[in-house]
């Protein structure tokens, strides 16, 4: 299926309107940040493939996939619905996924945001240490797999092999008190691999085997480079890194879904039927005003009264004016 349109027909998967409607651990700082450097590195003309390595739903990945380039290649690497080959690992997927990660979900999920699946390799990721990544093609990498220490420190020389010179290696769970499998690898590769610390949020660590300053400078001077986010420089043995955190409802909508507006037809007219009126309300809302920040307000409007019963567009008029 992959690089063609899927179908959701008897896959009983539900479609997103929203980006938020795909699960995941994918905070909207996080998102920002991911747009922050990709953004950047378009607007320097830089140019490289993509890698993820552990994708769960997707939420990141249609981050990352809005912002490929003519040119180059997605890849995703993910263990999806197979069989973890260790206990260690199998252990940990039950305990998190459960039979939630399937790879038919990532792709409804995916196609819905974008016309083309990424390359997916469904396997183990130490799949990719055999060299099909060709080396410094990437600018982007993301590692968010197993937990288990020797997984992520093989995932991090993977990444380092497939990242260009100034390429940003993002490791998620670097901190947490559930994963020191991948705090001990993040931290050995900065104290033994080179790996150069950018910019640290609460759940991702962003470094490079490049130059951090000119990122960090840039960050610096923007201040996180969104209204509501914030830096603030730290040592770390000699060498300056980044804190940034921000107040998430300022980071501007995601685009929505290739399914949105009949999504949210069809949900208020289910709501208004059965009398949930307030449960229509709540969901028109957050979904209408997700559409709105990414379209014209003549537009915006127009698909309110094209969409919406009345009920639901005076409680969309009623949550704009208590802002």
């Amino acid at each position: 299926m992959t690089g063609s349109t899927a179908t959701t027909e008897n896959a009983g998967i539900a479609e997103p309107a929203v980006l938020s409607d795909v699960r995941g651990w994918f905070w909207d700082l996080d998102r920002h940040a991911f747009e922050w450097f990709l953004r950047s590195q378009q607007q320097a003309r830089v140019g490289g493939d993509l890698l993820e390595l552990g994708a769960y739903l997707g939420r990141s990945a249609i981050v990352m996939g809005n912002h490929l380039q003519p040119g180059e290649k997605f890849t995703v690497c993910d263990l999806f619905d197979s069989e973890a080959m260790e206990e260690e690992n199998s252990a940990e997927m039950a305990r998190s996924y459960r039979k939630t990660l399937t790879r038919e979900a990532f792709e409804v999920n995916y196609l819905a945001f974008h016309d083309r699946l990424p390359e997916l390799v469904q396997a183990p990721t130490s799949v990719l240490a055999d060299g099909r990544i060709p080396a410094g093609s990437c600018r982007f990498a993301h590692v968010d797999a197993s937990h288990v220490y020797e997984h992520v420190a093989g995932d991090i020389k993977v990444a380092r092999a497939a990242l260009a010179e100034d390429g940003v290696l993002v490791l998620d769970d670097y901190r947490s008190a559930h994963t020191p499998g991948v705090a001990a690898a993040t931290w050995e590769a900065v104290f033994t691999l080179g790996l150069k610390p950018i910019v640290l949020t609460d759940c991702k660590f962003y470094g490079t085997w490049g130059d951090p300053e000119p990122a960090q400078e840039l960050l610096l001077a923007a201040s996180g480079g969104a209204p509501g986010c914030w830096v603030h420089p730290e040592t770390i043995a000699g060498r300056q890194v980044l804190r940034m955190g921000g107040t998430p409802e300022k980071i501007a909508d995601f685009p929505v879904s290739r399914h949105h507006d009949r999504l949210v037809k069809e949900a208020a007219a289910r709501a208004q039927r059965e009398g949930t009126v307030r449960a229509a309300e709540l969901l028109a809302v957050r979904r209408a005003a997700a559409a709105a920040a990414r379209r014209p307000v003549a537009v915006a409007k127009r698909m309110a009264a094209d969409l919406l019963p009345p009920v639901v567009t005076s409680a969309v008029r009623r949550a704009r004016r208590s802002k």
